[in-house]
């Protein structure tokens, strides 16, 4: 596999040029939002999405129209096309994409990127290969169904004639496209690289320092940025004094960035920045400004008070999101249990903060940028600058992770407004502090959970509230509560056979600005359901898992018809990303399985359990804790089994799998934002930390064998880590954490 390579718009053999191929050669592409397949035209007006090149030098090129931030989306797709094309892997190079949307989405985000694009992807790999495949047999004067393709050659096999793709290419390349509705896609049982674990394509530039993150860039001519941004949301520049920085050497200029009025969306804060020759002078220029702030609504913001505040109001009734079975209004002291749960203020913290580079011009913008949405980008600085679309270039680097922090793009509308003000390139690096206390937050939240209990103490009816600001207070003003879309991750659609099951969400206004995070609302919403489960399970004296088991009921494809909601099932059809009991159940299996190999807890540990379904895949995950008599807490061991459907690259899963793990265990002991007086309180890893490697638990992971389609991998194994780490506590010692993170009440 070779380094990626930046496209633009061109003909087929200037694409091929690009590519690095010789002479001609067959080019295909996937248009608009229906992916539908075409072969290059030659003028310089045929634009692309999604595409294949082969080249005369037996080449095969892919561009990937998605970001890559360690999840190996472009080795996925790779493997995809040249299991169904025939191709040799050590023949395919893959391409970046630049932002453009006639790709359809190429948001890095939802977990979606295989889940979405698997079959048509297959669908592009079968059309290129049948027309090499009709091209040889034309050579050759043979039917088409004679011969067939493998490791970058068409073969023959009555008379042992063989071409290679490269050799076929710019025959094939004359052809008229064959109908999707023709092709015939390969079995399953024919797969060479699906399932097959690949090195990511850029690893060995990765470890070689060789691999270009946004931070990486450099532009001629370019100049540096450091922002200083309002401390507490809604506030701007009053009066400013810029002397003592415009004396620091290296500072070329200072500059002020107006705040936008109405819902943030994704608007730059405002503020003021230092430009400078380099990013020392700009932190140091930064560091003398002198400035006052205007008031703020949101000056007496107190975390603290405002989480009380949602524990009141989720313990009273809220509106009514889904009612499964009649309501129940009897509530009887002795058989009903309940609990409050909550999870603070989270931020995304990824290892690069974000950073942008932008050069305008007179009539149009370059950005270069670790993004995962470049047409996100592309919209917002073209409406920044008053441009056209068509007119802002966005280059997408590699992401030094993102967790959806980098979905939103007002650092390069930073990027692109300082240098259309200062005339020159201008590169935006945000600093770890300025992440923290001027990103998007994963909303602070609280959970009520009530049951009635039955025979056995087992619950007949369950009552659930959930209470915490929405991202849709980012997109518009006065938006108090959550969305139905947020309540479809964790919330309402968890599948329990209970006689009652009413959901309620009540008024929760917004006091920053609100982002999705790795698993959005699951974060919370699992920590409540699978914490309370294994309550249910103390009362009744089951193991968490078996209560999993009774509580989800026999084997059924859960619908939630006539149940008060339309489910959303993360934009799939139920029919395909159906929520399968049985599937719940496999993953609960092959976890016991995995606990009992590993052995009952000694002395001060203990097991805890929980099990998700989030971004159509289904995760269960067991820690083994241990809890020394002076509150000392350590985990030893987790398991987790993820049911993803069909897997592309078992490695990739793995190791998501895995960092989905350490980065559960990172918010549930450890993470936390506070506000005290409007402002963040943390400010770097020193008081938001990181998991070390000393915390991490020894990791076993199991993929679950499935032919169904691909499921989302990336997000899916975070949600049930946090109960099943406080599950593991009380096991250990008695001890209920109902409220995140664990470092209030243990020393992590």
């Amino acid at each position: 596999m070779s380094k990626f390579t930046a496209t633009q718009n061109f003909s087929r053999r200037d694409v091929l040029k690009l590519f690095g191929a010789t002479g001609g050669g067959l080019a295909l592409g996937a248009s608009g939002l229906g992916w539908s397949p075409m072969v290059m035209a030659q003028s310089l007006e045929s634009r692309l999405n999604l595409f294949i090149a082969i080249g005369e030098d037996n080449k095969v090129y892919l561009t990937c129209h998605r970001s890559e931030m360690g999840q190996g989306i472009r080795t996925g797709i790779a493997q995809v096309l040249a299991d169904e094309l025939g191709a040799d892997w050590d023949n395919v190079v893959v391409v970046q994409g630049l932002a453009d949307k006639r790709y359809g989405s190429q948001n890095t985000d939802g977990s979606r990127s295989i889940r979405k694009g698997f079959d048509k992807m297959r669908e592009m790999g079968a059309m290129a290969r049948t027309m090499l495949e009709q091209a040889a047999a034309e050579k050759w004067q043979v039917a088409i169904t004679q011969v067939s393709t493998s490791n970058n050659r068409v073969t023959h096999a009555l008379s042992g004639k063989s071409a290679s793709f490269g050799e076929l290419a710019l025959a094939a390349s004359r052809l008229a496209l064959p109908n999707a509705e023709s092709l015939t896609l390969k079995s399953p049982k024919d797969y060479t690289h699906i399932g097959a674990s690949h090195a990511i394509v850029d690893m060995q530039d990765m470890l070689t320092g060789k691999a270009q993150y946004g931070y990486d860039v450099q532009v001629e001519g370019m100049l540096c940025a450091s922002i200083t941004r309002p401390p507490v949301f809604g506030s701007e520049v009053l009066t400013f004094d810029d002397s003592a920085a415009r004396k620091v050497a290296g500072v070329v200029d200072v500059i002020q960035l107006s705040a936008t009025k109405g819902a943030p969306m994704f608007h730059p804060l405002g503020g003021v920045a230092v430009i400078a020759t380099n990013s020392w002078s700009a932190l140091e220029g930064r560091k003398a400004l002198q400035i006052q702030w205007t008031d703020s609504k949101n000056d007496s913001h107190d975390s603290q008070v405002y989480l009380n505040m949602l524990k009141e109001r989720v313990s009273q009734p809220g509106n009514l999101v889904r009612q499964q079975g009649d309501e129940v209004t009897d509530w009887p002291e002795d058989s009903t249990i309940s609990a409050l749960y909550s999870v603070p203020y989270l931020a995304h913290a990824p290892m690069e903060a974000p950073s942008a580079t932008a050069n305008v011009t007179q009539d149009a913008c370059e950005v270069w940028a670790s993004t995962q949405t470049p047409q996100s980008v592309q919209q917002n600085v073209a409406a920044a600058l008053g441009l056209k679309e068509e007119q802002v270039k966005v280059n997408v680097t590699l992401l030094g992770g993102g967790f959806g922090r980098k979905s939103k793009p007002d650092y390069c509308v930073e990027a692109a407004l300082l240098s259309k003000k200062a005339g020159k390139p201008i590169k935006v690096c945000w600093s770890r502090e300025d992440e923290i206390q001027n990103g998007y937050l994963h909303a602070i939240s609280a959970q009520f959970y009530q049951a009635k209990l039955g025979k056995d103490n087992m619950p007949e009816a369950i009552l659930a509230r959930s209470g915490f600001p929405s991202i849709g207070s980012t997109f518009s003003e006065g938006a108090d509560h959550p969305a139905g879309w947020e309540l479809d991750l964790g919330f309402v659609d968890v599948p329990l056979a209970v006689k009652s099951l009413r959901c309620e969400a009540v008024k929760a206004e917004a006091h920053t600005r609100i982002g999705w995070m790795r698993s959005v609302c699951n974060i919370q919403h699992a920590f409540g359901i699978g914490s309370f489960v294994d309550e249910l399970a103390v009362q009744a004296k089951k193991p968490c898992t078996v209560m999993w088991k009774d509580l989800l009921g026999d084997i059924r494809q859960e619908t939630f018809a006539n149940q008060g909601f339309k489910y959303g099932n993360y934009g799939e059809d139920l029919a395909r990303h159906p929520v399968d009991i049985g599937r719940y159940r496999g993953v609960i299996d092959a976890v016991e399985q995995a606990m009992k190999k590993a052995g009952a807890a000694a002395s001060h540990q203990g097991w805890g359990f929980a099990v998700h379904r989030s971004f159509t895949a289904f995760v269960a995950t067991a820690l083994l804790v241990e809890v020394s008599k002076d509150k000392q807490l350590k985990v030893l061991k987790a398991i987790s089994a993820i049911d993803a459907g069909t897997v592309v690259n078992p490695d990739r899963v793995k190791s998501q799998t895995e960092g989905a793990v350490m980065f559960g265990l990172s918010l549930a002991m450890m993470g936390e934002i506070d506000f005290k007086e409007g402002k963040v309180v943390q400010s770097n890893f020193h008081d938001y930390p990181m998991l070390r490697m000393p915390q991490c638990p020894e990791i076993e992971i199991i993929i679950i064998e499935s032919d169904a389609p691909p499921a989302g991998v990336g997000e899916p194994g975070v949600p049930p880590v946090a109960p099943s780490l406080t599950n593991a506590i009380f096991a250990a010692s008695g001890m209920r954490i109902r409220d995140l993170p664990v470092s209030k009440r243990l020393k992590v």
